[in-house]
């Protein structure tokens, strides 16, 4: 496990910066009241470390647009308001203060810091996002899903630095330098060697406080990435391998550790600071972590999360019955966490009090707290200076129209089942792919998590309101997916159909995005595969025939079976056809002008009942 040395930076950073504040004023404050000023040199017996954490930014350098832009905030009086959030030049701010007047102090991410990033960072292979987390000060993440999009070799130059392969350096004279974090992956290993791919853990120090840090992403990352991402690479349990590398941290003597794992759950309310501990411990969350938390060795003290892109602050017992906290910031940079973690350097080891049931017993520690990155605070100078190089390179391809819209189209922003995007670009594949020398499709699937962004109607540049430029539709799909067409039958489809509400998307449904023409119930109060009412599946007001061959477009991942949808990666006679991208594109300039702009689609086409 030798480190290169860059993978070593961040520890010299970290190192450089214990020694810069080895001051007589650090250690003043580190002593207890009763010592200071006698003389003494004792150091208190409890230490308060910091611990800063984000997740999935995915490289949302500029502020998100539209309703991805913002968080939500429960008001005292029961109410919510969404508050504009976001963007590296108010994250970098936000840390910065964070950190003051906290010698030690960490800043920690939970995975997919990069992929389906905005074409700001998207257009050159997330190497910004790199160069910006850089100067951020980040100190270790772990790897998510969509650090996997291009492939371990990418990721392994994310890591190390050097020019892209293909497209090679960006800037005259300069070479990218790679990440000076450490990225953590240590469930992800290699089919040959066995070994995992990256650092499995890396052990913050300073003036003797330990903290380890072990990294994680969800065992399931080949079923949400395309096959090629993950190719020659093993995906192992989460709990198995933290445990696994808890007792070898704590053999090394390392008794405080943080646990970065890519995988999240659902608070039952979308505001930021709701309480997900009422009226108990961890009843307000659910969804994969709440299992896996009770799961993890309790020498693990706190867990910080990601995937889902939601805000908690919550306790979870841990195997030993004993409170232990799990957070995650939301997503696109809008939020950071901030957890005081009290070491004690008698016993190396978190503090951590009991919580008992009752909603007024004292404040367990950690104490954690999720904060807005507001837009009404100063920009961070080196951050804006960033963007603005980076801008100056993309602009020639980021600023081309595409078409004209009438007002928001929402996708990812959008909460409902069907969104008003999700028709669009669902269209959009059924017109490109529908010529018999194109694919004869006669109807298109999107799957939802593909959709990263909305298309909002106010300019996001100088280009005017109702333009959407290749950047914004670039930012809408990132993943440059080469469309494809198959055949299957209408029993296949009606499976397909029954796998977005049942099996692996049971708990937490993927509802497809489907073309014009195609109509359904889906009956939310049943359970499972019986969600979607059969008798009611029509193709252009025709019954699906179980027995009949139909040719369905949608995008290569999920033809390879992605997102749980085995029945669809089971079609035959496959046609590769252009990308996603392309096909969205052509479809906004043919039927939009300046003057004829496009309405957001009407959702009619899933009635849902709840």
């Amino acid at each position: 496990m030798s480190a290169t040395p860059q993978k070593n930076r961040a520890s010299r950073r970290v190192l450089a910066a214990a020694a810069g504040l080895a001051t007589v004023g650090a250690l003043v404050a580190a002593m207890p009241a009763g010592a200071q000023g006698h003389g003494h040199h004792t150091p208190a017996r409890t230490v308060d470390v910091q611990l800063l954490s984000f997740n999935d930014l995915h490289g949302n350098l500029e502020p998100p647009a539209g309703s991805a832009g913002t968080v939500t905030e429960k008001q005292a009086d029961g109410t919510v308001k969404a508050v504009p959030a976001g963007g590296v030049e108010y994250l970098a701010t936000s840390l910065r203060a964070a950190r003051k007047g906290h010698p030690y102090s960490i800043t920690a991410a939970g995975g997919d810091m990069v992929g389906a990033s905005p074409l700001l960072s998207g257009l050159f292979h997330d190497e910004p996002t790199i160069e910006a987390l850089n100067k951020i000060d980040l100190d270790v993440t772990t790897v998510g899903n969509h650090e996997f999009d291009e492939g371990a070799t990418e990721l392994a130059r994310l890591q190390n630095g050097g020019c892209h392969p293909v497209e090679g350096c960006y800037e005259e004279g300069k070479k990218f330098e790679g990440a000076d974090f450490p990225y953590l992956a240590a469930n992800v290993t290699d089919e040959k060697t066995g070994k995992p791919i990256l650092k499995p853990y890396t052990v913050w120090k300073k003036n003797g406080v330990k903290i380890g840090f072990i990294g994680v992403t969800l065992e399931g990352t080949p079923n949400i990435v395309t096959a090629n991402g993950v190719k020659g690479l093993k995906f192992h349990d989460e709990i198995e391998t933290v445990n696994k590398y808890a007792k070898e941290l704590d053999r090394q003597g390392v008794k405080s550790i943080v646990t970065l794992i890519h995988e999240g759950g659902a608070p039952a309310s979308s505001s930021y600071n709701y309480d997900c501990d009422s009226p108990a411990a961890g009843d307000g969350i659910s969804g994969p972590i709440t299992e896996i938390a009770k799961g993890i060795s309790p020498k693990v003290d706190a867990l910080v999360t990601g995937h889902t892109h939601q805000a908690y602050v919550c306790t979870i017992p841990d195997p030993a019955g004993n409170p232990r906290l799990v957070t995650s910031a939301s997503s696109f940079g809008k939020l950071y966490t901030d957890t005081t973690l009290t070491y004690d350097r008698r016993t190396k080891d978190i503090v951590r009090t009991a919580v008992k049931s009752s909603k007024h017993s004292s404040a367990a520690n950690p104490v954690s707290v999720n904060h807005v990155v507001t837009r009404d605070q100063a920009k961070a100078t080196d951050m804006t200076d960033l963007i603005a190089r980076w801008n100056t390179l993309a602009a020639p391809i980021a600023s081309r129209p595409q078409g004209f819209i009438a007002a928001d189209i929402n996708g990812r922003g959008s909460t409902a089942p069907e969104k008003p995007l999700g028709n669009l670009i669902a269209d959009a594949q059924l017109e490109g792919l529908a010529p018999a020398d194109k694919g004869g499709a006669v109807v298109a699937f999107m799957n939802p998590g593909g959709i990263r962004a909305d298309l909002v109607y106010k300019a996001s540049g100088s280009e005017g309101d109702g333009v959407v430029t290749y950047g914004e539709s670039f930012t809408v799909q990132p993943f440059t997916n080469m469309m494809t067409v198959v055949d299957l039958t209408g029993a296949q489809l009606v499976t397909a159909l029954q796998q977005q509400v049942s099996g692996s998307n049971e708990a937490s449904p993927k509802i497809l995005q489907v073309s014009k023409g195609l109509t359904y119930t889906l009956d939310m109060t049943k359970a499972g595969a019986a969600r979607v009412v059969t008798g009611t599946i029509k193709l252009n007001g025709e019954a699906i025939d179980p027995a009949k061959t139909y040719r369905v477009a949608m995008n290569e991942f999920l033809s390879g079976g992605g997102d749980g949808f085995a029945a669809l990666g089971a079609g035959t006679n496959k046609l590769v056809g252009a990308s996603d991208l392309d096909l969205f594109n052509a479809y906004l300039s043919a039927h939009s002008t300046a003057s004829a702009p496009l309405a957001p689609p009407a959702t009619d086409r899933i009635t849902v009942v709840q």
